[in-house]
């Protein structure tokens, strides 16, 4: 009975630890709910770290709609998405080619693609900026989609590299036996079997392009075109900032990383624990 007794301990302290951890982990996206409830007088003084003293739905109306957050959400979300599709289908045929496939240049392309995962991404913003002016391309779109799928490129391709070589070579073999050609082996064979480093990588690229705000903030001048990020940053001036309706912002630009994580989460985790035993 004593034994048994002394044995639970150990299990109780682990789950207290784990309790601690996950409330600490918690605590700041609750407090930023709460936050984007108040009134600026309740967060920079007298209410910061309890329950608002009354619910103000009227930050995140302003955000909303007087700000017109809801369009910098839906442009942020445009081109996020065209950047996950774009890099995800690149970086594969990429991986895959060099992989999978026996050709001269193969380690060159391979050394080229991993040379970027050593320049830093904020020396590229003077380059990148004269190369979008030369191409009219400022202003656009395409002005932040074009950068955040080259910058995501380096890291889509390590990861799915070692994908692409534990797959057995039979496979390929097999379906050229049965009269596949390269894009058939590609599309329908290889494609579904690194589907785990697809969605992993995919999650990797939405978060740093939906997060980033230095490229946003210098390639894009036209309020009707720029994004979430840019616009939250523009509840801050000077002389006065108005915090209910930025923390409103930052709450709507959270939920869309909430809901990835609990539909996809179960994903990465298997895409991590694959990638750790495959070495």
């Amino acid at each position: 009975m004593t034994t048994t007794h002394n044995r639970r301990w150990p299990k109780v302290v682990l789950q207290l630890a784990f309790l601690i951890f996950a409330v600490i982990q918690l605590y700041p996206l609750v407090w930023l709910v709460f936050s984007s409830f108040k009134t600026n007088l309740e967060i920079t003084g007298s209410n910061v770290m309890g329950l608002p003293n009354e619910w103000r739905w009227a930050n995140y109306d302003y955000a909303l709609f007087k700000a017109n957050i809801a369009r910098n959400f839906l442009n942020s979300l445009m081109y996020t998405t065209v950047t996950v599709i774009i890099s995800a289908l690149l970086s594969a045929m990429v991986s895959f080619a060099v992989a999978r496939m026996k050709w001269k240049l193969n380690n060159v392309v391979l050394t080229f693609f991993m040379l970027g995962l050593m320049i830093p991404v904020h020396a590229t913003l003077l380059p990148v900026f004269q190369m979008l002016k030369m191409t009219s391309l400022l202003n656009t779109p395409w002005a932040l989609i074009i950068p955040y799928t080259v910058s995501a490129l380096p890291t889509t391709i390590f990861i799915m590299i070692g994908f692409f070589r534990a797959l057995p070579g039979e496979l390929e073999e097999a379906s050229v036996v049965d009269g596949c050609n390269i894009y058939q082996v590609f599309f329908r064979i290889m494609l579904p079997l690194v589907k785990p480093a697809i969605v992993t990588t995919s999650i990797f690229t939405f978060l740093s392009a939906w997060n980033e705000l230095m490229f946003a903030n210098t390639f894009i001048n036209d309020p009707d075109l720029a994004t979430i990020t840019v616009a939250i940053n523009s509840f801050k001036s000077a002389y006065a900032t108005e915090f209910g309706p930025m923390f409103a912002g930052m709450v709507v630009a959270t939920l869309p990383m909430i809901i990835i994580y609990l539909f996809l989460s179960n994903q990465v985790q298997k895409s991590i624990i694959a990638g750790a035993v495959k070495g």
